[in-house]
């Protein structure tokens, strides 16, 4: 039987589950702005307690980036993604559990055959085009 585009169309509609749009985005935005929230609490605080701007900020970096790994390994990330969606990927605590959750999956195969190869999976091409989009925009802003 061939099938066609169209025919294929119509059966992903009929076969995929329907989405509340306005409920996803604004989960999605609430979750991902308490994210921010918290890193903002975090770094007032770092703040207050005497820490220049630059280190505070550091600080809060590092913070949220653990907060997100020790989430991931006990699976707590995984759950609040399913029902935030968008909203746990785009912070820097989502860059975390990206490497992290690949590191967790690879460490049966070994640390230096799984782990080693395997921890950038996910976030490798993130910090490749990234990269490149950084020269590039070096290079434009070289020039003019």
């Amino acid at each position: 039987m061939n099938i066609t585009p169209q025919m294929y169309s119509k059966m992903t509609e009929q076969a995929s589950p329907k989405s509340n749009v306005k409920v996803n985005v604004s989960t999605a935005f609430a979750v991902g702005g308490g994210i921010c929230v918290i890193g903002q609490i975090i770094l007032s605080i770092l703040e207050n307690s005497g820490l220049d701007k630059t280190s505070a900020s550091a600080w809060t970096s590092i913070i949220l980036v653990t907060a997100s790994a020790i989430c991931t390994g006990f699976g707590w990330y995984e759950k609040l993604a399913k029902h935030a969606g968008a909203g746990t990927l785009v912070p820097i605590t989502g860059f975390s559990n990206a490497i992290s959750s690949s590191a967790i999956e690879a460490k049966s195969e070994g640390f230096i055959l799984g782990v080693g190869t395997k921890i950038f999976t996910i976030a490798g091409p993130v910090i490749l085009y990234g990269l490149a989009a950084a020269v590039f925009y070096g290079i434009i802003y070289y020039i003019f």
